[in-house]
């Protein structure tokens, strides 16, 4: 029989066991939740369960203040512009999945409507007036050519990502 998989962010080691993990002692991950650098699980009576996460951040936040010699406040700050880098990464690449979705739909859209530069649109698809040229008002005196477009058209042509939003 297979053994279960426990995620990194289950809150499974009593402060001992991470601590002893972590190689350091009880008492400082107690004052790391108290500054908030670690803040482990809890049990329903209070008592601390750390995760494989909250331990490797504990091994970080030893690093961080004996070999580079930051302080504790720069530590946490240095773990909130972490944990905001990340979510922002998330987003970025929520946003790109979003509008690589929107260009497929987009190019499908068009390619049901015969959305091609020539030739006249399928059924179902109506003709709009595209803007004057030159800039002018119509029937104001100024001489404007009307461009007629596919309503599913771009005056670009397909519609493909330009660029993705990634990050390094």
């Amino acid at each position: 029989m297979a053994e279960p998989h426990v995620p990194d962010d289950a809150p499974v080691f009593v402060i001992s066991v991470a601590a002893q993990l972590a190689g350091m002692h009880a008492q400082t991950l107690r004052q790391y939740d108290r500054l908030g650098l670690v803040t482990p699980g809890r049990t329903v009576g209070g008592g601390r369960r750390y995760s494989a996460r909250d331990v490797a951040l504990l091994r970080e936040v030893q690093r961080l203040s004996q070999q580079e010699g930051v302080n504790l406040a720069g530590i946490k700050r240095i773990i909130e512009l972490e944990a905001h880098v990340d979510a922002l990464r998330a987003r970025v690449t929520e946003l790109n999945h979003e509008l690589e979705q929107a260009y497929q739909e987009l190019n499908s859209r068009r390619e049901a409507c015969g959305a091609g530069r020539s030739g006249a649109p399928l059924r179902g698809c109506r003709r709009r007036p595209s803007r004057t040229s030159g800039g002018g008002r119509r029937g104001r005196g100024t001489t404007t050519r009307t461009h007629r477009q596919h309503s599913c058209e771009s005056r670009a042509g397909d519609i493909a990502p330009a660029m993705s939003l990634t990050t390094a």
